[in-house]
């Protein structure tokens, strides 16, 4: 279901006491124009250069004003406070590898057809469809004319946004999509698979033949336009993104480090197996060791691929959650290995405390700021060592309980 916005307000309107406030009390933001009818004057000559109708941008913008809402959204993101675990936990669950299988059952021959066109395994698109809107459960339900502008307008990242603004425009001009139909997230993201209008412009495709790449009502047109973008990035195809694996006791952590990335067959010398036993297929793929929770969690060797998942969302724990739930929609199980009890993540004010304590430890991580650099990181190292920990560098509550007791 397409969700559409609620209230509309007159062009010629001017920007509210509320809006005012909201900008104000903003922070860094450029300082607004008198109205939003000003704003949208102004941008005419820009979107006129980049090919977009007067048409178009009169049926845009019908009824825009700045919407107060969206820049409260900006200021309150809230700072991220889940581990991975708990990221995974709430993303990656069996109804939703279920729920996966049935839609690869039920969109066999577009997916079929997308692996021999772009060469990426159905289970991943699928996955990204998933994480990104419950397979197209909630798209958002934000008209994106109207939240790009507002951005704009009210000076949140605005060189940014008045690009994706006039793309978009370009993208309702070209006739891919209704105004009315451009919905999203509150930050731009669009359709199915949650598209910013730049992205769209360069990766979206017309997989139905229709002549509109339309990734809000089109399933066809956006999976075809995420396995094209994941190839344009480099995917490689027949190869996974990564392996669970086990480190054997004592294992030399130091030496994890300097190898960095390497091929696996480097990583099998330090002792490393995969943990469901079987082999590695090539021992040539270089890796990286990807310890999400430190030495008390699961740990991987991730691949190429898992750095293209990451073009979507750079997150390792994004990145995590696609390749887990594609491994579950193709019949794969949970993790081998659990994640530790009683951990939680810091917030900046805790990461502020880790340090203070490692200084008072005599572990000098200068002033405390919240931020875990190369200091803070090899005082932590220092500190397991010390403490008889394995030396994972890992900062967590469970470390930050540890130095405090």
């Amino acid at each position: 279901m397409v969700h559409k916005t609620g209230k509309r307000f007159g062009l010629a309107k001017t920007v509210s006491a509320i809006a005012l406030g909201a900008l104000m009390s903003f922070g860094a933001v450029s300082a607004p124009l008198a109205s939003s009818a000003e704003f949208v004057r102004a941008l005419w000559p820009q979107a006129e250069q980049h090919g977009v109708s007067r048409q178009a941008f009169e049926a845009a913008f019908a009824g825009y004003s700045l919407s107060p809402k969206i820049l409260e959204l900006t200021k309150k993101q809230p700072e991220f406070s889940q581990t991975v675990a708990q990221y995974i936990a709430r993303r990656v669950t069996d109804a939703q590898a279920q729920k996966g299988r049935a839609m690869r059952s039920e969109w066999n021959q577009t997916l079929t057809g997308a692996v021999q066109r772009w060469g990426v395994q159905p289970e991943v698109v699928l996955a990204i469809w998933g994480m990104e809107t419950n397979f197209g459960g909630f798209m958002g339900g934000e008209n994106t004319i109207y939240a790009l502008a507002s951005l704009t307008e009210g000076g949140y990242r605005p060189d940014y946004f008045r690009g994706e603004l006039l793309t978009a425009l370009r993208i309702i001009s070209d006739g891919n999509v209704a105004p009315r139909d451009m919905v999203g997230s509150w930050a731009g993201a669009m359709g199915h698979t949650q598209f910013m209008p730049s992205s769209y412009m360069r990766y979206a495709v017309d997989y139905n033949g229709d002549g509109r790449k339309d990734i809000w009502n089109s399933v066809q047109d956006a999976l075809g336009s995420t396995a094209n973008y994941l190839k344009e990035h480099g995917w490689r195809p027949g190869e996974t993104w990564g392996y669970e694996v086990h480190l054997p006791r004592g294992f030399d952590y130091a030496a994890a480090r300097r190898l960095d990335r390497a091929p696996i067959s480097q990583w099998q010398q330090l002792g490393i197996t995969r943990s469901n036993n079987k082999s590695f297929p090539r021992g040539s793929d270089v890796a990286r060791l990807y310890m999400p929770a430190g030495a008390s969690g699961p740990t991987f060797l991730v691949l190429h691929n898992f750095d293209v998942i990451k073009r979507y969302n750079n997150s390792d724990s994004y990145a995590l959650a696609v390749g887990h739930l594609a491994d579950r929609i193709i019949g794969g199980g949970a993790f081998v290995s659990g994640w530790p009890a009683n951990d939680y993540a810091l917030n900046a004010s805790q990461r502020q405390e880790l340090q203070a304590q490692l200084n008072r430890r005599g572990f000098n991580v200068g002033t405390p700021d919240g931020a875990i650099g190369p200091k803070t990181r090899a005082a932590v190292i220092a500190f397991q060592q010390q403490a008889g920990l394995p030396a994972d560098g890992f900062v967590s509550g469970r470390l930050l309980d540890r130095l405090k007791n």
